[in-house]
């Protein structure tokens, strides 16, 4: 049956006057229409469809709610990851982040900073493509989480589909979902009534409104959203400043928090940060601090990042919650990264709404300081997430006979030597390669793409090699036979197959890859391909002195260190050596004696038809030159493809020279 042109005309009204009202209620606050008004229409929508289903699309409002249950949620690897930001407490903090800032710039300049509060919610990544919501993902451990589409769907204030005409062909915006505190008191309220458990607070009720396998009680429990920035965009050029983005989001429908403020300077940014705080109470949804960015993408891109967290970018959090309770024993931990942390098993008390036993020392520097014994009265502080931490002792309520714990000189786990480099807080297991505690980490670097690249060696395969204790170390993978893998969960010969040829297709790699592949700390994929170019053979790099790697670009001091403790340890040379035997290879490495292009920096804007722009970075960094993300008056040459946008212009504004695709080729030839 054709629907009547009225009837669709109708429909086509309704729903694009119920997006409209979504968008002036969660984007502009200033709604133009009653609640009741507003579930009218949208019942008369609804109404229509029933009649005629062919009315129904993906971005309707009737199909927030309603979808079946899921069976469980998939794990969805981010394509850019979603780092933490480092933490701040206090003006001085933020004070010396604004002077790490400014040394690393070379400038004493005022700096433009966007401020936010920080939310207590959950985070997510919203995936569009051509204007329509496809995915909806966690942030997870930041490289991967949970697909959590159905539910996302659910939430009014998240578009499902973009305002206006233009907008990128791929987007992936970025923020949080949290429940206002007065759903949040209404849930619980329902809860008592029915005699059910209560959510602890606002955060924890959200995260497991989220995480429901039935939607439909998702859209029951009034989650909101504020986009707080931007992952991977396709097809657009991003505006040159973060708050220009977040004004570009609020156009394209999605809810900007009011608070969004940017400021000069770090006293601004302090002086927010007070105000944010006696705002808090009054405030419709949880917050536990604020967070300030560099505002400048530019700037952005020169700071860079550390570890898994931007130079440009702190969260101040507001001062702590605290108890008091008694410490019963101290133990330590060994971390998935070697990291040997002490802990105290405290006598269970509740702050802050949860229940805490056991909360962290830090190091063993701070449990010096600090001065905490088994048998001490503590203060313990807790602050949103952040793992409970035990502040000071009660000096009055020491007992009489006390020790000091110290530090161990041998891995509890595998025995092997626990190091404490100069300088550092931190003491490490140097078991890297083999540690259990550290196994399961280990080999997912060891096979991930960019490392050794085995495919069909996933998470989960992982994990059951481990937890069977079917490999006992990274070369343990090259003795898997077909019998042991299709035996695992969800596999089956053809999936053994599979995973046995990527494995033996693994053995012919690259130095640069093997070298990343071995987890040393702090050598990533750019270090692991300096130190392949400048020493050529893994012998030459195992036999260097810590002066002979400072030598190499990019290697400090301290990442040296890190390099030259590695190989230090034998039993690492030992697996190196095994792993060589088993087989893995890569071809001959010729140092090059002459690097042209070293000190020179370029950028790639647009489409290469000959190479892709991958490919061309590489050989620019072969010769010795540096490739940047943005255009400044530091740059040396832009490499113009198709479809060039605005670091063209940008370069044009600067006067840098300019290779279209054919003198670039040219150029480097």
């Amino acid at each position: 049956m054709t629907t009547p042109k009225s009837i669709s005309d109708r429909a086509a009204q309704l729903s694009k006057a119920l997006s409209d009202y979504n968008y002036q209620y969660y984007v502009l606050s200033a709604p133009t229409i009653s609640d009741a008004a507003y579930d009218d229409l949208f019942h008369e929508l609804k109404k229509l469809e029933s009649e005629y289903p062919e009315l129904i699309s993906v971005d309707s409002p009737t199909q927030r709610v309603g979808a079946e249950p899921e069976k469980s949620f998939e794990t969805v690897r981010h394509e850019i990851p979603m780092l933490s930001l480092d933490n701040a407490f206090n003006e001085a903090d933020l004070s010396d982040f604004n002077a790490r800032i400014q040394q690393r710039l070379g400038s004493t300049n005022k700096i433009e900073f966007s401020c936010e509060p920080k939310f207590d919610g959950v985070a997510i990544s919203l995936h569009y493509e051509n204007g329509l919501l496809t995915r909806g993902v966690t942030r997870g451990d930041g490289a991967q989480g949970e697909d959590v589409t159905s539910n996302v769907r659910t939430i009014r204030a998240i578009p499902l589909k973009l305002r206006g005409e233009k907008f990128p062909a791929i987007l992936e915006v970025r923020g949080e979902i949290f429940m206002p505190k007065k759903s949040f008191e209404e849930l619980n309220r329902q809860a008592e009534i029915e005699d059910e458990k209560l959510f602890a607070n606002p955060r924890n009720a959200a995260s497991g409104s989220l995480r429901q396998l039935d939607p439909r009680i998702t859209a029951k429990r009034h989650l909101n959203f504020y986009a707080y920035g931007v992952g991977l965009v396709k097809g657009a050029e991003l505006p040159g400043k973060f708050s220009e983005i977040m004004e570009n989001l609020k156009t394209l429908g999605f809810p900007v928090t009011n608070e969004f403020q940017t400021v000069d300077g770090i006293a601004e940014c302090f002086a927010y940060y007070q105000n944010m705080q006696k705002k808090r109470e009054k405030l419709a949804f949880e917050i536990d601090g604020v967070v300030f960015k560099v505002n400048s993408r530019e700037l952005q891109d020169e700071l860079g990042f550390v570890s898994r967290a931007p130079r440009w970018a702190i969260a101040c959090k507001f001062p702590a919650e605290e108890k008091s309770t008694i410490v019963k024993d101290i133990e330590v931990q060994v971390g998935r990264t070697g990291a040997i942390t002490p802990v105290a098993r405290l006598q269970p008390v509740n702050v802050g709404g949860v229940t805490v036993s056991n909360a962290t020392l830090h190091n063993f520097d701070e449990l010096e300081r600090k001065d905490i014994r088994v048998g001490d009265t503590v203060i313990v502080r807790r602050a949103g997430d952040v793992i409970p931490e035990v502040v000071s002792y009660i000096k009055e309520l020491r007992p009489a006979k006390t020790s000091i714990f110290a530090m161990p000189t041998q891995c509890p786990i595998c025995g092997s030597e626990v190091i404490k480099p100069e300088g550092e807080a931190v003491a490490r297991c140097m078991g890297g390669l083999f540690c259990h505690a550290q196994l399961t980490e280990t080999i997912k670097h060891f096979v991930s793409r960019k490392a050794m690249d085995i495919e069909g060696l996933g998470d989960k395969l992982v994990d059951a090699l481990v937890e069977k204790k079917l490999i006992k170390d990274v070369a343990g993978i090259y003795d898997l036979h077909h019998k042991i893998i299709a035996g695992l969960p969800r596999m089956g010969d053809k999936s053994a197959e599979n995973t046995l040829a990527a494995i033996e297709k693994s053995k012919t790699t690259t130095l640069a890859k093997f070298i990343y592949a071995l987890g040393i700390r702090e050598v990533g994929e750019a270090t692991a391909k300096t130190l392949a170019k400048h020493f050529g053979s893994i012998e030459k790099i195992e036999a260097a002195s810590i002066e002979e790697l400072t030598e190499v670009s990019d290697v400090g001091p301290i990442v040296a260190a890190h390099i030259h403790g590695f190989f230090a340890q034998k039993h690492n040379r030992e697996l190196i050596q095994k792993l060589i035997n088993k087989g893995i290879h890569w071809p001959v490495i010729e140092i090059a004696t002459e690097q042209p292009l070293k000190g020179q920096t370029f950028v790639i804007t647009g489409s290469l038809e000959t190479l892709s722009r991958d490919e061309a970075k590489q050989k620019l960094e072969a010769l010795g030159a540096k490739v940047s993300g943005s255009v400044s008056a530091k740059t040396n040459y832009v490499i113009v493809g198709a479809d060039a946008g605005s670091k063209l212009a940008k370069a044009q504004e600067l006067g840098v020279k300019t290779l279209n695709e054919q003198e670039f080729l040219k150029f480097l030839n």
